[in-house]
């Protein structure tokens, strides 16, 4: 189950199309969607999760909570709208393409891919680039 949530004046125009991507994705990688929750926030509200969970004083687009258990995927996902849309400016994307990116990126997290040196960078953002051939 997915669910969408927006603590600003923010939403997702096709919420199901969104739905079946990410489910798209997760059964591709031969897991299964459990509880999913996508929190869309502004920079603040990220930034106040960043400080009391992460110990971390500084903006960032996505932070991620697993509860994944084995093959069984689920999280809550909270996104920044303002920091996507600042990254799509500045990388010359545009903002829904980034969003995707953003909002895979923590799906792709709990599938069991990493970025934490250039070689999984390199295949997390395969990973991300193919699936937005899943989206329809």
């Amino acid at each position: 189950m997915i669910e969408f949530n927006y603590e600003l004046d923010f939403k997702i125009d096709d919420e199901k199309s969104f739905r079946n991507w990410i489910s798209s994705v997760v059964e591709d990688h031969d897991c299964t969607l459990g509880e999913l929750n996508f929190i869309f926030c502004d920079d603040a509200y990220l930034l106040k999760l960043n400080v009391e969970f992460l110990e971390h004083d500084t903006l960032t687009d996505i932070i991620s909570f697993d509860y994944t258990i084995g093959k069984l995927i689920g999280g809550d996902v909270f996104i920044s709208v303002e920091r996507v849309r600042d990254n799509a400016a500045n990388l010359d994307h545009s903002f829904l393409d980034e969003l995707k990116r953003v909002m895979i990126h923590g799906v792709l997290h709990y599938i069991g891919f990493n970025d934490k040196n250039y070689k999984d960078k390199v295949e997390m953002r395969f990973q991300e680039n193919a699936s937005f051939l899943l989206f329809k």
